[in-house]
């Protein structure tokens, strides 16, 4: 699964006027000089394609006569797709062209941002669940997720599953005249079309914590840390909606983010947990640790195929339920505040 080139150079493209099956595609090009970086050969006939692997005499001169061919899709199970804002050196801009553009092919040929062209072969994108609160939005963590696989070259194809908690509905679920939130970052959740507090008619009063505004009897939507800082300024005791991702994310495999965690990642489980202010960096690393959580690290034996250790073949394990959903979920408010 999910069979990708490591780079765009290592495909070439050929018209050819015989068909394209294996036969046909071994007899044309036996014995035929190709390119020394060439391993794959898209094979086009008019309209029609194929996708072969190639073997060479050596890999030293700057052509060398082809020895052996490899059907790896034929003509009925390939498309080709003209997606000019696609770089086609990163696996999971491929696998999204792949499943938008031509989601019933089992190979993809894809001509993408300066003309490159490459393929992605069985794809079967390795799907994170990421919890998140909202607002702001995009949410943050899915947004910086989405950033980092847009250039991660060095990355199996990843499908980002949001999980996202709504503050407004979170707070909703435990009514009150008055809520505190952590700070404005996020604009204001509760507003004219949130449930209203206290059964009073009215729209419920809105303060922020970063603000240390004049106490008064609210409900905090927080975590551990805001509840920390309210003690810190107010003291006693304090009705508290839980806004924590890490707390509300459930059992893994997942990613989530953490405002007790401040430079580092962390895992626990099939949990990880990036800090709240993380950097592109710990977003990437906090991926690559779910993506372990999610696949399974395939080896390239030496025998498996003329050029198999210069392509990635990496395919997702077994996932849970909530894995398998489709889309973007939005959980519920008391769900998530249990």
């Amino acid at each position: 699964m999910n069979l990708v080139p490591t780079q765009y150079r290592n495909v070439s493209v050929a018209e050819v006027a015989t068909g394209l099956d294996e036969a046909s595609l071994r007899a044309h090009l036996m014995g035929r000089p190709v390119y020394r970086r060439t391993q794959y050969l898209v094979a086009r006939r008019g309209d029609a394609c194929a996708v072969a692997e190639v073997s060479k005499e050596s890999q030293q001169p700057l052509f060398s006569p082809v020895t052996g061919v490899a059907l790896i899709a034929g003509a009925e199970e390939t498309a080709f797709v003209d997606a000019p804002e696609t770089d086609t050196g990163v696996p999971t801009q491929l696998a999204r062209v792949a499943a938008r553009c031509a989601p019933h092919a089992r190979c993809v040929v894809v001509r993408g941002r300066y003309g490159h062209v490459s393929f992605i072969a069985d794809p079967a994108p390795a799907r994170i669940r990421v919890v998140e609160v909202v607002p702001p939005r995009p949410a943050k963590l899915v947004d910086q997720l989405t950033r980092v696989l847009d250039v991660a070259e060095d990355l199996p194809p990843v499908e980002l599953v949001p999980d996202l908690v709504d503050l407004a509905e979170l707070a909703a679920s435990r009514p009150a005249e008055h809520y505190l939130f952590p700070c404005r970052a996020g604009g204001r959740p509760v507003g004219a079309g949130a449930e209203r507090g206290g059964g009073t008619g009215r729209a419920p009063g809105v303060s922020y914590l970063d603000e240390v505004p004049p106490r008064r009897p609210w409900t905090l939507v927080g975590c551990a840390r805001s509840r920390a800082i309210h003690d810190w300024f107010y003291g006693g005791p304090v009705d508290t909606v839980d806004m924590c991702p890490r707390a509300l994310a459930g059992p893994g495999p997942v990613l989530t983010k953490c405002c007790l965690l401040e430079d580092r990642v962390a895992v626990d489980g099939g949990v990880v947990v990036v800090p709240w202010g993380a950097s592109l960096a710990q977003v990437k690393e906090g991926l690559q640790r779910a993506l372990e959580a999610v696949t399974e690290p395939v080896a390239h034996a030496a025998g498996g195929g003329p050029n198999a250790a210069a392509s990635r073949r990496r395919g997702p394990a077994s996932h849970s339920a909530d894995l398998r959903a489709s889309g973007t979920t939005m959980r519920s408010a008391r769900e998530g505040g249990k």
